[in-house]
């Protein structure tokens, strides 16, 4: 559900912005604009949905208008044009009184200079937002020790701001802004001041109170790897206009522009992305554990493939190899439950930086599982490498431990099945009791075109003709790896 709404929001900076947004509205340019009438274009047509409980990050270069953006959603600075709702209210027809309440009691906001009064304590500096409120002093103070708490500043309620390092400091606005209780917490810039290592702390410190208080966060940032870090969704401004916004991963794979290229081109992409976004394309094979040995034979040959991801109901269950497959068909198995192999698997949330981990120690198939341990997809292997790369490697087979390994295998299958389907035949032709006469006969009947008469004669039949299938699609696999080789 949105909880800030703004719709097409135009701000003009300059003494008569009404008599130049008909111009700008159809189209005229920054620098027309700045040339014609001196009047600086801030913001050009800005939309935007923000989700209640996310963090949405607006980003840019210097002069994007990132922090004018912000600086509307609580009337620092007033549009020329357009509408910013939260929670249906347009804050742009607020009075005075009702403006001093959505500023007091919904929105709180973390600057990026920390904006600390230098005569005041932390305790003091922390509570001042209620003080303003006019909450009782004792009540005020145990709430500010409470949120001095929560950003690990306990013990430093008597110092002063200057006793203090950048990123204790920024501590204490973040708890001056938690302390009000407010809904919605604007952060312009709020880390950009602060060291790598202390930066990287703070965005650790809030992602760890979003998850346990779910605010409304509206985080501004020129820093890309900080907003793939924090943000539920991200937009792109350039020159006071909006140039692409989405998800994070969406931004990150499919830039809108040169300028959202430009961007990205320095970013670690292996923190971003996970193991979701390298999945094998299209319908991949699974088998059940109830599969028949030679169904399971016939399946993998025909698609060429050495092995096939097998589900214990919708969960990963393991792997079945066409070696595997022969084994079971050598032992007259009538499912492949027992000669189902351990399969390695990664969760889909899984960062790409982990996966490759995953695929340096071992050069076997991985699969994919969600949330409960479901079966999502297959890795691929050359998928994951163009991500990393932003490249299109020379693509490789991802279902065949070697062409010459799959040719011996599918020649062994071939023999194997041939075997099974003699034997069969001659256990029909010499059939011993009743059960192996009625058998014998059915068989005789299906080569005649005629239909089984009793159960055990239709699965004696079906099973004789998924052998003669199983071998024939054995010689096809077979021939076709050779090809290959």
């Amino acid at each position: 559900m949105s909880k800030i709404e703004v719709s097409h929001i135009y701000k003009i900076f300059g003494p008569h912005p009404d008599r130049w947004l008909k111009a700008v509205q159809d189209g005229m340019s920054k620098e027309e604009l700045l040339t014609r009438s001196g009047h600086t274009l801030g913001l050009r047509d800005i939309s935007l949905s923000i989700d209640e409980g996310s963090i949405y990050v607006i980003m840019g270069l210097s002069g994007s208008g990132k922090s004018t953006l912000i600086r509307h959603f609580n009337r620092l600075i007033e549009p020329t044009s357009g509408e910013i709702r939260v929670d249906g209210q347009n804050v742009v027809e607020l009075g005075r009184r009702e403006l001093a309440h959505l500023r007091q009691q919904k929105m709180s906001m973390v600057f990026q200079r920390f904006g600390l009064f230098p005569h005041r304590t932390v305790l003091d500096n922390a509570a001042y937002g209620l003080a303003v409120q006019k909450v009782p002093r004792a009540q005020r103070e145990e709430k500010a020790r409470y949120w001095l708490d929560q950003v690990g500043l306990s013990g430093f309620e008597h110092q002063y701001p200057h006793q203090l390092s950048g990123g204790m400091q920024q501590r204490v606005g973040l708890a001056r802004a938690l302390a009000t209780d407010a809904e919605i917490l604007l952060m312009d810039e709020a880390f950009s001041a602060l060291d790598p290592l202390i930066r990287r702390e703070m965005q650790d410190h809030l992602l760890k109170l979003q998850a346990r208080l779910n605010k409304t966060i509206v985080f501004i940032t020129h820093d890309l790897d900080e907003a793939l870090r924090l943000g539920n969704r991200i937009a792109i401004l350039k020159d006071g206009e909006l140039v692409q916004e989405g998800q994070p991963e969406d931004i990150l794979l499919e830039p809108a522009t040169e300028y959202v290229q430009a961007f990205l081109q320095d970013v670690n992409r292996s923190k971003v992305l996970n193991a979701g976004h390298a999945l094998q394309e299209g319908a991949r094979l699974t088998l059940t554990m109830r599969t028949r040995p030679n169904h399971a034979l016939k399946l993998l040959q025909a698609r060429k493939y050495d092995y096939a991801p097998v589900l214990d109901g919708k969960r990963l269950g393991g792997v079945l190899t066409v070696g595997r497959i022969i084994d079971a068909l050598k032992e007259g198995a009538r499912d492949v439950s027992e000669y189902v192999e351990e399969m390695a698997s990664v969760p889909s949330t899984a960062g790409l930086d982990t996966v490759l981990g995953h695929l340096l120690q071992s050069d076997q198939p991985l699969a994919v599982t969600g949330e409960h341990d479901e079966f999502v997809g297959m890795l691929s292997r050359s998928k994951v490498l163009s991500l990393v790369s932003n490249e299109t490697p020379e693509l490789v087979p991802e279902n065949a431990a070697s062409v010459q390994q799959a040719a011996a295998e599918a020649a062994e299958a071939v023999a194997v099945a041939e075997a099974l389907v003699s034997a069969e035949s001659a256990e029909k032709a010499e059939p011993a009791g009743n059960v192996g006469a009625a058998e014998a006969d059915q068989t005789g009947a299906a080569a005649a075109g005629k239909k089984p008469d009793t159960p055990e004669a239709a699965a004696a039949q079906a099973d004789a003709a998924g052998m003669k299938a199983g071998a024939a699609g054995a010689r096809e696999a077979a021939s076709a790896a050779q090809e290959r080789s």
